[in-house]
């Protein structure tokens, strides 16, 4: 058997011998940065300044005086949720150190005054340097890693510092082991759930489920996912898949699977989407039930939606669907939080000429993104556990999935963020067009759900509440995150959910007379389908004239 140190070597020396690679391109302007963060430093009131000072410095004071005593509330912080940052009085004043710095800090940003993108491009950056150098992130200051290395006589550093060898060459940039590559296999213990590919074109696979009850509602649903992640986030283990759920409940499933593009579909922009997609394949899938479909779609699957009813509203089609539940979804992006540092011209720019040059953007980056929004779970806590802790990376299927990601077309994407993100097109009357049609979300007759999530860190609750208005929706609030809170089956008992009657004008006036619930919203929806339903049952819909097993080779192919 190979000892640590001689492993760790094995594994640095290949890992040494990839060549690293550089991209041509961008799709970020770095000059924006330093030109944003210039213009937002100049713009500090000194008075204001002074008076943090003053306020920092009597902070500081009081924490010196009152540094080795212990404190009975610990931060709600899992970066330090090891005893030791509680119970030892070094460790401790490391903690609270760190954390009053940075609460200041953060209070000196909130004074500048730039506009929105700006303030958020200095949040975005701040909260980046912070998280990188928190106490828990090195090898010295946390005691976790103290102790293994103290056990293992630095072995952990060692075969860390392999396993980051391994990653830098890997050409993935940042962390990539997040998850068990190899826990899960699509078709056998994820994306599970029985079913046949119908239908396909060049933009998707249509796949219906097979029926596990006798008899079905006679309304199916059709479900539209985002492009930058396979569909499966709703077909995860059989434990918690909300497709088989559904099926369960006696419901007839259909899922849109996207292809993963390839330079041949550079030109495909959100009209083939639209059209081509869902347009296509709501028709098919009332060709083969002979009913008007329920959908549901989860983020830009729910923006292609909206988009997809004001085209069939406009075009005198509004029967074509029953109705449709927006999950996590913004039609109105007015408000994108700290995602707007990203809507800038300069970025964009520089993105165009990068997908210009390789026809999309390719599906690391994107994750790179999503990671660096969400650093502390995504990029540090993996940094700790892989690197410093040598602990393999644990079986996630969520996780999983995640990594699972599809690369988005260049005409898509950008048209996607100049018209609908950066000028906000889907907020005005005829602002946007599909087909040559134009799209008013004010003439969506269709009755629509919006379920918002309360910890959603893509697509903030309060403005999947302002945007739910455009389509006069009822609306929803569900616990939890972006992707966890949707993934909420009902025996976990997990999360809660908000609901209430009135629609005042801000989100926070909505919660303050919302009722909250205990578990699940999943039973709430299917109340609600069943109120906009007819109420009738029809026989199982037997799939005789399959392509192939779900989840189909477009969920597959890499």
């Amino acid at each position: 058997m190979t000892d640590p140190w001689t492993q760790a070597m094995q594994t640095m020396t290949a890992a040494m011998r990839r060549p690293v690679t550089g991209a041509a391109t961008r799709p970020y302007d770095p000059l924006a940065l330093f030109e944003s963060m210039a213009r937002f430093g100049a713009s500090f009131d000194p008075a204001q300044v002074f008076a943090l000072q003053v306020d920092a410095a009597r902070e500081w004071s009081a924490f010196w005086a009152n540094v080795w005593t212990p404190v009975a509330d610990k931060p709600k912080d899992r970066r330090f949720a090891a005893p030791a940052w509680q119970e030892d009085a070094w460790f401790r004043a490391i903690r609270d150190g760190y954390l009053l710095a940075s609460a200041q800090m953060r209070r000196l940003v909130a004074q500048g005054d730039g506009d929105a993108k700006t303030q958020a491009m200095a949040n975005f950056l701040l909260d980046g340097w912070l998280n990188a150098v928190a106490p828990t992130n090195f090898a010295m200051t946390n005691p976790a890693v103290i102790e293994k290395t103290i056990a293992t006589g630095g072995a952990n550093l060692m075969q860390g510092f392999a396993n980051l060898m391994e990653d830098v060459t890997s050409g993935k940039g940042i962390v990539t082991r997040r998850t068990d590559p190899d826990a899960f296999v699509k078709g056998e213990t994820i994306a599970a759930t029985p079913g046949q590919v119908v239908w396909q074109n060049d933009l998707c696979q249509l796949i219906q489920y097979t029926p596990t009850t006798p008899d079905v509602a006679a309304e199916p649903l059709l479900y539209v996912p985002p492009l930058v992640n396979r569909f499966y986030m709703i077909d995860l283990q059989p434990k918690s898949s909300l497709v088989k759920w559904l099926v369960d409940q006696g419901r007839t499933v259909f899922v849109v699977s996207w292809v993963n593009p390839t330079e041949a579909h550079r030109d495909k922009g959100v009209e083939d989407y639209v059209l081509d997609g869902i347009v296509a394949a709501i028709g098919v899938v009332r060709q083969r039930t002979g009913a008007t479909p329920d959908l549901f779609a989860f983020c830009l699957g729910g923006t292609l939606v909206a988009i997809a009813l004001a085209y069939l509203a406009a075009k005198g089609r509004s029967g074509e669907v029953n109705s449709a539940t927006l999950i996590g979804s913004m039609v109105d992006f007015a408000d994108m939080r700290d995602w707007s540092a990203f809507v800038h011209e300069a970025h964009l720019t520089a993105l165009e000429g990068h997908l210009e040059r390789q026809g999309f953007i390719d599906s690391v980056e994107l994750q790179q993104l999503f990671a660096a929004m969400r650093a502390n779970d995504l990029i540090w806590s993996s940094v700790v556990n892989h690197y410093l802790l040598d602990q393999a990376a644990p079986p996630s299927d969520l996780l999983y999935w995640f990594e699972d990601g599809a690369r988005i077309p260049a005409k898509f994407l950008t048209s996607y963020n100049r018209r609908l993100l950066y000028e906000n097109a889907l907020a005005r009357p005829a602002g946007f067009e599909v087909g040559g049609v134009a799209i008013d979300l004010a003439a969506v007759a269709t009755p629509v759900l919006s379920i918002a999530l309360k910890d959603d860190h893509v697509s903030a609750w309060s403005a999947v509440y302002d945007g739910s208005k455009l389509l006069r929706a009822d609306f929803i609030l569900g616990g939890s995150g972006h992707n966890a809170g949707v993934i909420n089956p009902p025996a976990a008992n997990r999360h809660g959910y908000w609901t209430g009657s009135e629609r005042p004008a801000t989100a926070a006036d909505w919660l303050e007379s919302a009722t909250r619930h205990e578990g699940s919203w999943w039973p709430h929806w299917i109340g609600w389908l069943e109120a906009h339903g007819t109420g009738k049952q029809v026989p199982a819909r037997v799939i005789t004239d399959g392509i192939e097993p779900a989840p189909g080779s477009y969920a597959k192919t890499a």
